[in-house]
């Protein structure tokens, strides 16, 4: 399963996320997923199964799917709790 932080730019932000989202996968037990990065202009709605974005692209986003949409980017409870359910609903936990 492939999951992808998206921002703006591509750069800080996403990268990241990027990071928090490994994190919170190893935290949840989930070992073999692929984790990227991407501005919003590179992304394509088929380089992932999953798209984690703030809530400021949400909008530039409706076309993308299995989006989960960060309120705060940099809450890592958030983060985990929204990856959680959605590794649940895909079968990984």
């Amino acid at each position: 399963m492939k999951f992808m932080a998206m921002c703006s730019s591509g750069l800080g932000s996403s990268f990241m996320v990027e990071l928090n989202i490994k994190n919170a996968l190893q935290e949840l037990g989930v070992n073999d997923a692929e984790v990227t990065h991407s501005d919003l202009g590179g992304a394509s709605p088929n380089d992932a199964d999953v798209f984690v974005i703030g809530r400021d692209l949400a909008d530039a986003t409706d076309h993308f799917p299995n989006r989960v949409i960060l309120d705060s980017i940099i809450d890592k409870a958030e983060l985990k709790k929204k990856l959680a359910a959605v590794c649940q609903e895909k079968g990984l936990l």
